[in-house]
């Protein structure tokens, strides 16, 4: 089953440039890569801008086939699947916000929602938050209850 998320950046004008993933859109998975490898804006919006996303990995990478299963060790299983290019969809492109404010009156409600903020900080919005929190905080605090959830 999918956990779908989106992936957005709210550049230096205040326009937000969005896409969508389908798999694995949770804190532990999308969260943590995002957070780690896609923090600098230019790399960021070079994954936007290739639309709609399949598997979120912590590389851009080249296409390659999509539905291939990689081995463990192959570089192929770091990079990340899209719709468009690697399986040749057609109307997968990104989405783009006048600003943060149209960006949240129309976002898609996926599970999770991730967007850099031109202030250079992650925010994640999900179903039991009731506004955008830092996704540092956010994973953190999910760590927290799993640790509490564990000694229970």
């Amino acid at each position: 089953m999918a956990t779908r998320s989106t992936i957005a950046i709210e550049l230096e004008d205040g326009t937000v440039k969005q896409t969508y993933c389908h798999w694995d859109g949770y804190l532990d998975n999308n969260g943590k890569i995002l957070l780690n490898h896609y923090s600098d804006p230019k790399k960021l919006l070079q994954l936007i801008k290739k639309g709609q996303i399949s598997s979120l990995r912590p590389e851009i990478g080249k296409k390659h086939d999509f539905d291939a299963r990689y081995d463990e060790g192959s570089v192929e299983r770091t990079w990340t699947t899209f719709y468009g290019r690697d399986r040749g969809e057609k109307g997968v492109s990104s989405k783009k916000f006048e600003n943060f404010a149209a960006y949240k009156e129309n976002h898609q409600y996926e599970e999770y929602e991730y967007i850099l903020r031109n202030t250079g900080e992650w925010q994640v919005f999900f179903y039991s938050s009731e506004d955008y929190v830092s996704l540092v905080d956010a994973i953190a605090q999910e760590m927290l209850d799993n640790e509490m959830a564990a000694d229970e």
